[in-house]
């Protein structure tokens, strides 16, 4: 069963099985993978969709909550083809096929979405994203880290280890407190070690 948490003021739907964590800040829905029904309580409230990249396990109800919710679709510009293509959202590797929608809008590094600034780290995918909060201090990460020191795989269609090595550099120089990762449990406190700890993890790796 779906569990919501309330972290300051950021709401996390639990993933369940292989599908990614969604968040909610304010009107804004931060991937897509859960069950329309864990987002009835938020149903009047959300009007925009940020999927953080393109693979299905953010994607599969995008189509279904975009309709719940009458919201608009925002994805970084290099991932939106993975709304319709199977192999860059890597639907097939569920035994599905991608949602099959364009979205409403293309995102961009450098973006401001209800308070949220968009990074573009690519690495897991090409058209990867973050969005960080300045005033509280919070980093929604997608696949791009996670809240073990672990970071996202680079070895699907698109990855890149030096770009991921690259988009976790960029990170670190955030103050981080919060951190909201697409897989397992948040952090509250400590984000910034965190993400440090990641950077030190693939700076010593081979790949």
């Amino acid at each position: 069963m779906t569990k919501n948490y309330y972290l300051m003021s950021v709401h996390w739907i639990r993933g369940e099985g292989y599908f990614a964590n969604s968040y909610v800040f304010g009107s804004v829905l931060v991937d897509a993978g859960v069950s329309p029904v864990a987002l009835k309580p938020f149903r009047d409230d959300i009007d925009t969709i940020i999927l953080t990249h393109c693979h299905y396990d953010h994607i599969a109800r995008v189509k279904e909550i975009s309709h719940l919710c009458e919201a608009k679709v925002c994805i970084h510009k290099d991932d939106a083809g993975g709304l319709v293509d199977e192999t860059p959202s890597l639907a097939l590797m569920f035994g599905e096929r991608s949602p099959g929608i364009v979205p409403d809008r293309m995102l961009s590094d450098g973006d401001i979405i209800k308070d949220l600034l968009v990074i573009h780290t690519p690495g897991h995918t090409p058209g990867g994203i973050c969005l960080y909060n300045k005033e509280e201090k919070f980093l929604i990460s997608g696949d791009t880290v996670f809240s073990d020191g672990g970071y996202g795989r680079f070895d699907f269609p698109g990855g890149n280890a030096d770009k991921l090595k690259a988009s976790i550099k960029r990170l670190s120089s955030l103050d981080v407190k919060a951190l909201y990762p697409g897989h397992g449990d948040p952090m509250s406190s400590g984000g910034s070690e965190n993400i440090g700890m990641a950077l030190s993890m693939i700076e010593m790796s081979s790949y």
